[in-house]
């Protein structure tokens, strides 16, 4: 299964020790494939620099967790425009699409409503980790 997560849930993957956390460890461990978008990955360490105030050493660190967990990482070659109040939205949702991703986990209620885009399902993360029977 083909999976794209959005910038709000590695961020609290790095934050809490919560549900998002658990995701990450199971794309680290391989149980799902963990496709990384290249503007997700950007947006991410420039919210843990500038929001949270980590330093470079603990940006690189957080930075190569996650790109150790993707299995892929992509760079949207085709644009949505016009459906999302957020850019950063439309860049997620193009890189789902082109991944044929089975599942887009956000905790975004922008993006939640739409509930599907093209192939993707579009959930949270509490219900992506209800799928796991463990």
């Amino acid at each position: 299964m083909k999976v794209v997560l959005d910038t709000n849930v590695l961020i609290s993957a790095f934050l809490t020790d919560d549900v998002c956390a658990r995701i990450l460890r199971r794309a680290r461990n391989g149980e799902f494939t963990f496709v990384l978008c290249s503007p997700v990955l950007g947006e991410l360490l420039r919210i843990l620099r500038e929001k949270f105030g980590f330093d470079d050493s603990e940006v690189s660190l957080f930075a190569s967790i996650v790109s150790e967990a993707a299995r892929e990482i992509r760079q949207p070659e085709k644009s949505v425009s016009g459906i999302c109040r957020d850019a950063d939205d439309e860049a997620i949702l193009a890189c789902a699409a082109e991944a044929e991703a089975d599942y887009l986990v956000t905790g975004d209620d922008d993006l939640l409503t739409f509930r599907s885009y093209e192939k993707a399902k579009i959930i949270t993360p509490r219900a992506f980790e209800i799928l796991f029977n463990d």
